[in-house]
């Protein structure tokens, strides 16, 4: 059996490394897939958008277009990347899916959001608002990517839920392009996902 472009031995080293039922993650996996399904114009980037959550849940040292292909059994990323830069997908719909499964899943009265910013070192001026800005994942100020990210933390578990690219400038420092959602200024950035408040079974967001 084939799910989201996954075999089954896939899914279920994947639900054993979990300590899950693979028959019960398998199910729920594909549950997973069919809530997110109409957000895909084809059905190739959802398969390919399966094979990379699989990839990124997976115990690879290191989780890359190349290394998840490779963990498939894929010649080459292409398909990949594909999903990433050119497929036709709404990736906010797909965010805005999150609530009710995160809800279902593992919702928490007591759970909290917590809100990180994150600085990504890069060495090419291709990646989308990369540019020379401090980061306090190296200390210093680098070539780098900063986005914001929201994570729900509940007892039963937790989940990335949202993220928002800081850019300093709308000006000629973007490289890359810019997408729908980004600030210019970090508080800003934090400002632009407190709205999960509204959606998400919790308490309290810190920060």
């Amino acid at each position: 059996m084939i799910i989201g472009g996954c075999e089954d031995t896939k899914i279920v080293a994947l639900a054993a490394a979990h300590s899950s039922d693979p028959d019960r993650w398998s199910d729920s996996f594909g549950a997973l897939l069919d809530r997110i399904g109409p957000r895909f114009t084809r059905y190739e980037p959802l398969r390919h958008a399966g094979s990379m959550m699989v990839g990124l849940l997976s115990g690879l040292d290191r989780k890359n277009c190349w290394s998840i292909a490779e963990h498939r059994g894929d010649a080459t990323p292409h398909g990949l990347r594909q999903l990433l830069s050119r497929a036709k997908w709404d990736a906010e719909a797909v965010r805005d899916d999150l609530p009710g499964y995160v809800n279902e899943a593992f919702g928490d009265p007591d759970a909290i959001i917590a809100v990180d910013e994150t600085g990504d070192a890069k060495e090419g001026t291709a990646t989308v608002g990369v540019q020379r800005q401090h980061t306090g994942t190296a200390g210093r100020i680098e070539n780098a990517q900063v986005a914001v990210y929201l994570t729900y933390i509940g007892v039963r578990g937790h989940a990335l839920i949202d993220r928002n690219l800081y850019c300093r400038s709308p000006g000629r420092e973007i490289r890359g392009g810019a997408p729908r959602r980004v600030s210019h200024t970090r508080p800003c950035s934090q400002r632009n996902l407190h709205w999960h408040n509204r959606w998400y079974l919790m308490r309290w967001t810190p920060g």
